[in-house]
This record gives structure tokens, C-alpha cells and sequence, in this order.
């Protein structure tokens, strides 16, 4: 059973990493966030605005 916690976790963490990048966030600050928070993490990334795109 916890080792289905954990898996469960990190999935919604790679999850969260490929939302971010979505919106223009970094993939892999997001990820280590989404380890510490996890749904709150989410809710975070869904609620926020896309950030416009570097191009120069």
C-alpha cells in the first residue's frame, strides 16, 4: 500500500512538471515543488496564468 503512495506521487509530479512547461514554467523546479506539495502544487500550476514566450 505505500509503496502505491509513493508511485502515485511521483506520477502526479511528472504530471505537474508537464503542466508547467505548458505554461511556459520550468519543467523541472516544478517537479521538485510537485514532490514537496503535491496536489497544492497542482492547484498552483491549473490556477496560474501562461507566461509569454521568449522569443527574440
Amino acid at each position: 500500500m505505500e509503496n502505491e503512495f509513493f508511485v502515485g506521487w511521483g506520477t502526479l509530479s511528472l504530471i505537474n512538471a508537464g503542466l508547467a512547461q505548458a505554461k511556459n514554467r520550468s519543467g523541472l523546479n516544478w517537479f521538485f515543488l510537485s514532490l514537496l506539495l503535491g496536489p497544492i502544487a497542482t492547484l498552483i500550476i491549473v490556477v496560474s496564468d501562461k507566461l509569454p514566450d521568449n522569443q527574440h
